[in-house]
């Protein structure tokens, strides 16, 4: 039976407002650099300060993702990663997680999972069941227009499992008000268009924000292109947490390249990332 409790992601987002705080919320390539080190990142993540984590799944053909990312993504799946031993390594450490863990993966890998237990949107069903029983509290598809949303909505929702939808930066607002309408958990707002990685700055992105939260009381929260401190303030001066991908994900790459300790190196990053959280004014 599907557990209906207030989903973990709503609890951790109502907390930080409660006490006037903002999120962090780095995204971690699953397997990568190396296979069997997922776990390790989450709780590194956690002891660094992240509210949330991403955990993007190994993709042949990731979509909006920049080089950076695509790359970690090859590598992982060139050394055997699956999206099933990404769930293991998560629900490995589960019962030490106090975070958030939200899986971004594209819906071909949703679609054709569980392909010889059931078919159709029994297969999204039966994903959307397992991604909650390995620990994760929310999952994004990047790639599914809010047109063909419904099914795999209904089917995170029936598992448990928040699901929040992307806005970019040339989304009509009518139409950003239907995406925002159909998420659950938070809101997924792109602080720029093209794909990811670090950029020199960071666009005021206040007025998108503000007009945003007239279609929803969901938490917004923004990403693209952030990867120092000063770039999680300036976007956590408005919106309630700061989304972290490619520049999280080359530091950890050239930890392993380097012979350093990627889990050490995650949780210094992600603590200096931190750091921006309290600089909220001025």
């Amino acid at each position: 039976m599907t557990d209906l409790r207030v989903n973990r992601i709503d609890e951790i987002f109502a907390s930080l407002r409660t006490s006037g705080r903002r999120g962090l919320m780095p995204f971690v390539c699953g397997a990568a650099p190396r296979p069997g080190i997922t776990g390790e990142l989450l709780l590194a993540c956690e002891r660094g300060g992240a509210s949330v984590v991403e955990v993007g799944f190994p993709f042949s053909d990731p979509i909006a993702d920049g080089p950076v990312i695509a790359s970690a993504m090859h590598r992982a799946l060139g050394r055997g990663a699956t999206a099933e031993s990404v769930m293991r390594e998560v629900a490995q450490v589960r019962p030490r997680l106090a975070i958030g863990v939200v899986a971004m993966i594209s819906v071909s890998i949703v679609t054709r999972s569980h392909r010889e237990e059931t078919g159709g949107g029994g297969r999204v069903q039966a994903f959307m069941a397992r991604l909650k029983e390995s620990g994760f509290d929310g999952v994004i598809l990047p790639d599914v227009p809010i047109e063909e949303s419904g099914p795999y909505a209904q089917a995170a929702r029936a598992a448990g499992l928040a699901m929040a939808m992307l806005i970019a930066p040339t989304t009509p607002f009518a139409r950003a008000e239907t995406i925002a309408g159909a998420c659950t958990g938070f809101v997924y707002m792109l602080t720029r268009t093209g794909i990811t990685g670090a950029s020199e700055g960071i666009p005021d992105i206040g007025a998108r924000v503000e007009k945003i939260r007239t279609a929803t009381d969901l938490p917004v929260a923004c990403g693209f292109g952030i990867s120092t401190p000063d770039q999680v303030a300036a976007v956590v001066r408005h919106a309630d947490a700061a989304i972290v991908g490619s520049a999280l994900v080359r530091r950890l790459e050239e930890a392993e390249q380097a012979g350093e300790d990627p889990v050490a190196a995650c949780e210094d990053f992600v603590r200096r990332l931190a750091s921006g959280l309290a600089r909220t004014d001025g």
